[in-house]
């Protein structure tokens, strides 16, 4: 009994001791913690170099204007997406982050007209795009020459947010980042794609050579040699996309001096500014047509007095006159004394009333009109591109369920025309404001005889950055057409752009001013606006035929169908089975 008492004790002893040596097991917090360690502290590096990247993006757009930070930007997605342990789904999130540190600060003066909420929201959206990329990059990474590849395929994911959703959102297209780069000058041979594709190809393939020499110099540089295809084929793009530069200066510097025989004339741009920023200046609106009458009363005045030229025409902003003036006789009025006491048309951005309103749908269009002291309201161009979720709300039904701001949004209906009004004789372009962004307008309007340019714009919903961002737009447009542009913003920044993309004359933001200057009327047509789309096609088209190249040649294709052939079957022969083992019983 003794002895059977203290082999009891023993035993307890024995297990007390082990408890106190074996701890309670983690908590479930603890277990998660440790988990998203181990998942994250092998791709800490790549996740800040996906980071990093997009936040060098941002940064070579104004207002900073770093354009060279686009170089390393492309640089560190290239070691991202070529490292051999970042998967295929690994390349989406990457480049999704990537995307998301791109454009959450890039387009924060979003937040002013919409809130934080769409802001963020449709920054998530844009990120989706330099996501593909990012998958499809990680397929083609081992092809020879994957820088091409690579700068083929952000061209590809560039078009597709050009065009999805709802029209497409081009703001961010990395082309524009080099409105102070040299690299600006390939937009004369080849409009914004294919600067978008020169300045990735340039990032991409540096980081090729720099990865094959640390590569070289690892294998022991001593016995061993650099691989002629990884270097090669990267020197040589590189070397094609500088010498593209030297053949386009010429062009673009001889248009910038006005060698030639074009025509000159003298064009005035109206700045007359707002009470106040925000979506409240559509409650401005008479406020808004009185300082543009105001500021060409000025202008007038200063022209009569000798210290400006006598323009032949005049450019108001868009929203110079929100008060229809087809309409309302007041406001006719204004124009008909801003345009006789001037002595030359003025190009009246109005909202028009469009010929389906009713006070249910209140739906209008956005119009430029030409306005003569004498005659009064001649040719107009309606807005053609109009913006989602500003100007009108796709799904309005639906949105208006999600934040109080779908109701802020407004009516406007497309228009049509070529994009081409007369004043003064001349034929004068007419991208307004959001339209600028997208190929197509400009472009239409070159092709319709245009010698000149304008970008009206609206600028009282957002900030300096934003206007910033837009004038490095418009100077692109006029390095792609060979054409002086003139921006007239409500409340800047208005500015006329040589056909060099260098601005002659500029104003402040938030602030009455007016431009007065010389241009030449020009009629050439660049390669860019002859065969833009077409390149871009040809891009566009390598990238997604690398794509299915390299599918094909691993069997990605081939297994994924031999793989579904095989389901089908085994789900056919499992079902004949059952089919027959129910027989069976049957008959037994």
């Amino acid at each position: 009994m003794v002895e059977r008492r203290h082999l009891a004790e023993a035993e307890a002893d024995t297990a007390d001791a082990a408890v106190a040596q074996d701890p309670a097991p983690p908590g479930r917090a603890s277990r998660m913690l440790t988990r998203l360690r181990a998942v994250l502290e092998p791709r800490a590096p790549r996740l800040a170099a996906s980071v990093a990247a997009g936040l060098l993006m941002c940064l070579a757009f104004p207002p900073f204007d770093w354009w060279l930070a686009v170089f390393v930007a492309f640089g560190l997605l290239a070691w991202v997406l070529t490292n051999e342990s970042t998967t295929k789904a690994g390349g989406f999130g990457y480049g999704f982050l990537a995307g998301l540190a791109f454009y959450v600060p890039l387009l924060p003066w979003i937040s002013g007209l919409v809130g934080p909420i769409p802001w963020l929201a449709l920054a998530a959206m844009e990120a989706l795009f330099p996501a593909v990329f990012g998958l499809l990059a990680v397929v083609v990474r081992r092809a020879p020459g994957w820088p091409v590849w690579f700068s083929c395929l952000w061209v590809l994911a560039e078009w597709l947010k050009s065009t999805v959703p709802f029209g497409g959102f081009p703001w961010g297209v990395i082309g524009y980042t080099q409105d102070d780069g040299p690299l600006l000058l390939i937009a004369h041979f080849g409009g914004v794609p294919l600067v978008s594709f020169a300045v990735a190809l340039v990032g991409f393939g540096l980081a090729a050579l720099i990865l094959e020499a640390v590569s070289w110099w690892g294998r022991g540089h001593h016995g061993g040699h650099l691989l002629p295809p990884a270097v090669t084929v990267p020197g040589a793009a590189i070397a094609v996309v500088l010498l593209t530069v030297a053949l386009a200066a010429p062009f673009v510097r001889q248009s910038g001096v006005g060698a030639g025989d074009d025509p000159a004339t003298t064009v005035a741009a109206i700045q007359g500014n707002v009470p106040r920023l925000g979506l409240e200046f559509n409650a401005q609106r008479r406020a808004v047509l009185d300082n543009h009458v105001r500021e060409t009363l000025r202008l007038a005045e200063d022209v009569r007095a000798g210290r400006a030229p006598q323009p032949s025409v005049v450019i108001w902003p868009e929203n110079s006159s929100d008060i229809d003036p087809i309409a309302n006789r007041d406001a006719a009025d204004q124009i008909n004394v801003a345009a006789e006491a001037i002595h030359a048309p003025i190009l009246v951005g109005a909202v028009v009333s469009a010929p389906g309103y009713t006070p249910q749908d209140p739906q209008s269009t956005n119009t430029v009109i030409v306005w003569d002291g004498a005659t009064g309201p001649g040719e107009r161009h309606d807005k053609k591109i109009v913006q989602p979720f500003g100007e009108y709300l796709p799904w309005r039904g639906f949105f208006r369920l999600l934040s109080s701001f779908a109701d802020r949004a407004g009516y406007f209906v497309p228009g049509t025309g070529n994009g081409v009004v007369h004043a003064a004789g001349i034929p004068i372009g007419v991208t307004t404001c959001w339209e600028v962004i997208f190929d197509r307008a400009a472009r239409e309007s070159v092709l319709s005889g245009a010698q000149f340019l304008t970008v009206p714009a609206n600028n009282a919903t957002f900030n300096a950055s934003m206007s910033a961002q837009q004038l490095a737009f418009a100077r692109l447009r006029a390095v792609e057409h060979d054409r002086y542009v003139v921006v007239a913003g409500t409340t800047g920044i208005s500015a006329i752009i040589g056909p060099d993309g260098k601005v002659i004359a500029s104003t402040a933001f938030f602030e009455p001013a007016y431009l007065d200057a010389q241009i030449r009327l020009k009629t050439s047509l660049t390669p860019a606006t002859r065969f833009g789309p077409l390149i871009q096609g040809l891009l566009v088209f390598a990238g997604a035929a690398a794509v299915i190249g390299v599918m094909l040649h691993n069997g990605y294709l081939s297994g994924y169908l031999s793989r579904r052939r095989k389901r089908v079957t085994d789900r056919a022969g499992v079902g004949d089975r059952t089919v027959a083992e129910d027989d069976d019983e049957g008959v037994t």
